[in-house]
């Protein structure tokens, strides 16, 4: 019987596993979502390795000299910049390799917890959402084969990530970064994956969807961080002790190079996959913990029109986004008026703020963050504007597109939600920034000036959103390839100011065409150009999904 029969209240049996074995087909079920995700975990492997090897590079030009390595441990000794690094243990030593691990653990940690989650929600909740699990488990497949094989993936990327991590930084030979540092820097990346894909273990146990399960592992993402910031940034760190975040970070690779935290971490990733594999018994093949709460018996008006119905669906992903850049961009505001103490003496950052140009150093500062909380708002876009294809291969757009709603409102509502909801979080980012500059330097004018600079990115979130739409519409299987507009934003219009890129290449994005605000005055035709381009790539969407068939995996 499976669970599509069992009687209300029952917990369906899987098909007998050889045995009685509940890890059956496990090691069939690794190498099937190893080929799946072929491309998805190099790409994001060769990502995270290759921008650590990129930044620490830069660090020969940044701090070529033993003053400029002391400039830059001093710009951070403030609670406000401890907050955005890490634990002031890390400036005790001024070599690359501190500086790197004081600057990087902390932010990378975040990205690969991130990586993690969606190796697990992918291979377990999805293919549960999907109904593929209920096919598979049928056959001679244990009851926790397809867990324990999502876990052995993100294990497996997580180590390939911290041996290239080790390999790599060793190998560049820079003064203060050694092997010994390299490898509990690797290790602390991987052990910071672990952690939070065992959580992702937990949290699909308890919801029927997939973006559900993902939203609360991020969550705790996001707590990790924030009692991590909390406690770096005071004189008692036992808030940074609750987090996972907090505990790589104590290693304190190319410091102390410290193991026993990561043992630490490791324990604690083995007792949530424990409570993982624990949990999935309680539970039907396809149902969630959480029991879902009854709907009304009649839909609301807004529900009745593809914008409310969008809308419906990416509320939580859109609270989520906007509560996470308020809070961004506070913590950016909050040492804005620290930025000039901060950046004095580091050549690079002041050459990159100069270009940028402004009346004082905070403004120009604040002109460079600018770009890192709208590239985090793009990644909500992109997300966004590829929900119509999840919902497509998942089959729940063809009954929808069965009744009178035709093709180009469907897609349409969603495209919708996602250029107003990215503009939304734009705002909200912007307010938080003001609201915390204005309160760290006292100049009220941030406000509206920070939140107006903000606003001005919406037109290159909406291309970014008609990129997405093109992609969709006309190459559906490449439409993840969306995802370089967001990465290219970063690389070019962040890191491209500090390492110098020539101007063509910051050209090629559309949030290069945005004045640098506040630091530079106001023009309209670039916004208007790019809202134009928008809209024509908005058309050549809807065009090309009007024409092609649907695709259902």
């Amino acid at each position: 019987m499976t669970s599509a029969t069992a009687a209300p209240g029952t917990r369906a049996p899987s098909a007998p596993a050889a045995g009685g074995n509940a890890l059956a087909g496990t090691r069939t079920l690794i190498r099937f979502a190893l080929r799946r995700d072929r491309i998805r975990l190099p790409v994001w492997i060769l990502a995270l390795f290759l921008s650590t090897l990129m930044t620490a590079n830069s660090f020969r030009t940044l701090y070529s000299d033993p003053q400029d390595r002391a400039n830059a441990v001093r710009s951070v000794d403030s609670p406000a910049g401890l907050a955005m690094s890490g634990p002031r243990h890390y400036l005790t030593d001024d070599g690359f390799g501190s500086i790197l691990s004081h600057q990087m653990i902390g932010f990378t940690a975040v990205l690969v917890g991130l990586m993690s989650v969606l190796v697990i929600t992918r291979h377990t909740r999805a293919e549960e959402e999907t109904g593929r699990a209920e096919l598979v488990r049928s056959t001679v497949v244990g009851r926790h084969a397809h867990l324990a094989a999502a876990l052995s993936v993100a294990v497996l990327a997580n180590l390939a990530l911290a041996l290239l991590l080790a390999v790599g930084l060793a190998g560049l030979g820079m003064e203060g970064v050694d092997t010994a540092g390299s490898l509990v820097y690797g290790f602390a990346h991987a052990a910071a994956g672990l952690v939070f894909a065992a959580v992702a273990a937990v949290t699909v146990q308890f919801t029927a969807h997939t973006r559900g399960a993902s939203g609360m592992a991020l969550a705790v993402i996001g707590v990790a961080y924030v009692l991590r910031a909390a406690g770096d940034s005071g004189t008692n760190d036992t808030l940074s002790w609750l987090s996972p975040i907090g505990w790589v970070q104590r290693s304190y690779p190319y410091v102390d190079d410290r193991w026993w935290p990561l043992l630490l971490s490791l324990l604690f990733a083995v007792a949530c996959a424990a409570a993982g594999f624990r949990l999935s018994t309680r539970r039907d093949v396809g149902a969630g913990l959480r029991p879902q709460k009854p709907g009304s018996p009649t839909a609301s008006a807004a529900l009745t029109t593809p914008v409310g119905f969008a809308l419906r669906l990416h509320r939580g992903m859109l609270a989520g986004f906007g509560t996470g850049l308020f809070l961004m961009g506070a913590m950016y505001g909050s040492i804005l008026g620290d930025a000039e103490d901060m950046l004095a003496g580091i050549d690079e950052i002041e050459e990159a703020l100069e270009r940028i140009g402004g009346a004082s150093v905070a403004e120009s500062f604040a002109s460079m963050v600018m770009v890192v909380l709208t590239v985090v708002a793009a990644v909500y876009v992109v997300m966004a504007a590829l929900r119509p294809r999840s919902e497509e291969t998942a089959g729940r757009a063809e009954p929808l597109l069965a009744t009178g709603l035709s093709r180009s409102r469907w897609v349409g509502g969603h495209l919708a939600v996602a250029m107003g909801g990215g503009t939304v979080v734009l705002l909200l980012a912007g307010l938080g920034f003001g609201v915390a500059g204005a309160a760290s330097t006292g100049d009220a004018g941030l406000v509206p000036d920070l939140t107006g600079a903000a606003l001005a990115y919406a037109p290159a979130l909406w291309v970014t959103v008609g990129a997405a739409a093109v992609l969709f519409g006309w190459f559906p299987r490449a439409s993840q390839a969306a995802w370089i507009v967001p990465v290219y934003a970063f690389v070019v219009g962040y890191l491209g100011q500090i390492l110098q890129f020539p101007d063509w290449m910051n050209n090629l994005s559309p949030f290069g065409h945005i004045p640098r605000l506040p630091a530079a005055d106001m023009d309209w035709t670039p916004l208007l150009l790019l809202t134009l381009v928008a809209a024509a790539l908005l058309w050549l969407g809807l065009t090309g999904f009007g024409r092609r068939d649907l695709e259902t995996k």
